[in-house]
């Protein structure tokens, strides 16, 4: 038996965009709203919505069949399938399973994590452990969102912010010291009505009531969540960099979940990190949920951003509450 301690690295990404883009001046046409107040206060201008035959695990599927063409990964190398989503096809089978049948990988586990807007920094850490202690050679960590289905297109609050979209993170050993180091994961259930969807589950299962009242549509509390997510993303960021005697000055970039521009550029001025090392697409893509993070990597990589050497922090937040990131080294 090997007992020679070993890393874990990302070492491949893939990433699937739907084609439809809604605007902002497309949303102006169903709520009262305008591309100007949208983009003031969340820095988006457009975002993706799936089309009428696509589902969280078909945007999913076509993110990882992405990643083993553009890789030559055979499917059937993969030993574990992490889905990170809080729009499920349905509540099971588990998303992760879906996809599994439809990308051809018979040999690998499948399960799903629902962090929502965390759930991608908790499936790298998850996935980073089972590299890490030789259960697993291959993982492929997935976040995939259609946030278009679970969203009342009659509140402007919210559905201006979420869009819909994809990505496939390929996790593999690496040498010990690098890639993944470590993560960081919190939660706080007392916050849950913060951010939820209060119907569909064994509490209110479907009725005509539930339906009626739009009871199975993401209901969100902007204004209270803005102050805790600032506070926690940070918490995050400082916890990672103490745990392994890292400083601010250190983080080559901070990728952090892009929930809201104004979200964001308070967690760097908290920080004190540049602003011109936080990267940030939310304006392409508003906020995909767990898929944010993903995306971002897949971007980021595809333009040549993130060189060998590179220290990577994330942070996210989400309903749940959760909060948490990663620490990474980029190889």
């Amino acid at each position: 038996m090997n007992n020679k301690l070993r890393g874990a690295k990302i070492s491949a990404t893939a990433s699937y965009l739907p084609e439809r883009i809604m605007t902002n001046y497309d949303l102006e046409k169903i709520v009262d709203t305008s591309d100007e107040w949208i983009f003031e206060r969340t820095g988006i201008k457009e975002r993706r919505i799936v089309s009428e035959n696509e589902a969280t695990s078909d945007i999913g599927a076509k993110a990882a069949l992405k990643l083993f063409k553009e890789y030559n990964i055979d499917p059937k190398s993969i030993d574990l399938i992490i889905c990170a989503t809080f729009s499920p096809d349905q509540l099971f089978p588990a998303t992760a399973c879906l996809i599994q049948n439809k990308i051809g990988c018979n040999n690998a586990g499948a399960y799903d994590i629902e962090g929502a807007c965390s759930g991608f920094v908790s499936a790298l850490s998850a996935a980073s452990a089972y590299i890490k202690s030789r259960e697993f050679n291959r993982v492929l960590v997935i976040a995939a969102e259609c946030n278009s289905r679970i969203m009342d297109w009659s509140d402007r609050n919210t559905c201006v912010i979420f869009g819909d979209g994809a990505a496939a993170i390929l996790v593999e050993p690496c040498d010990y010291g690098e890639g993944i180091l470590g993560s960081y994961l919190r939660a706080d259930g007392s916050g849950g009505e913060l951010l939820e969807m209060p119907a569909g589950g064994s509490k209110l299962p479907a009725s005509e009531k539930t339906v009626n009242e739009g009871q199975h549509y993401l209901k969100m509390k902007g204004k209270e969540l803005f102050k805790v997510a600032v506070k926690n993303m940070s918490q995050v960021v400082n916890e990672l960099i103490n745990k392994y005697n890292k400083k601010i000055e250190d983080i080559d970039w901070l990728i952090p979940h892009q929930a809201n521009i104004r979200i964001m550029d308070a967690v760097a001025k908290r920080l004190k990190f540049p602003k011109e090392k936080t990267f940030s697409n939310i304006m392409k893509y508003g906020n995909t949920s767990a898929a944010t993070i993903a995306i971002c990597f897949d971007e980021m990589n595809r333009q040549g951003l993130l060189k060998h050497g590179d220290l990577i922090v994330t942070t996210a937040f989400g309903g749940g509450l959760t909060w948490g990131g990663n620490l990474i080294v980029w190889n």
